[in-house]
C-alpha cells in the first residue's frame, strides 16, 4: 500500500502542521532549540511512516514503526516544557496532545498488525 493512503500518515502530516503553526509563536531565542527539536520530531514521524513502507519486510517496517513512536515520545516531551515555560496556551496543549494521541494509537495498531503477521 501507498504511505500517502495510510490514515496514520495522513493523521501525522495533520500533527506536524500543528507543531508548525504553534511553534511560529515561540520566543525566537528558541528558534534553534525547542522549536527545532520540535520541528524535527514531529517530521520525523510521517517520514519514518513512508520509508518504513517502502521496506521490503515487515520486520523492517516495524523497526520504522517503532522509530516513530519514539518520536511521538519525544515531541510529548517538549509539548510539556512548552507547556510548563509558558510558550502554549493550555488550549493548544490539549490540542497538540489530542492529535498526538491519534497518531499513536494508529502507529501502535499498524505495529500489532505488523507483528501478529510475523507470528
Amino acid at each position: 500500500m501507498y504511505h500517502k493512503d495510510l490514515e496514520v500518515y495522513k493523521q501525522s502530516i495533520s500533527l506536524v502542521k500543528y507543531i508548525y503553526e504553534i511553534t511560529n509563536k515561540y520566543p525566537k531565542e528558541e528558534t534553534f532549540g525547542l522549536i527545532s527539536q520540535m520541528k524535527r520530531a514531529a517530521i520525523s514521524i510521517p517520514s519514518n511512516i513512508a520509508e518504513g513502507n517502502a521496506r521490503f519486510s515487515d520486520k523492517e517496517t516495524l523497526h520504522f514503526v517503532d522509530i516513530a513512536l519514539g518520536s511521538i515520545a519525544e515531541l510529548d516531551t517538549q509539548l510539556d516544557i512548552s507547556k510548563e515555560l509558558g510558550y502554549i496556551s493550555d488550549e493548544s496543549y490539549k490540542n497538540g496532545i489530542e492529535i498526538m494521541k491519534k497518531v499513536q494509537a494508529l502507529l501502535i495498531g499498524l505495529r500489532k498488525y505488523l507483528k501478529n503477521k510475523e507470528d
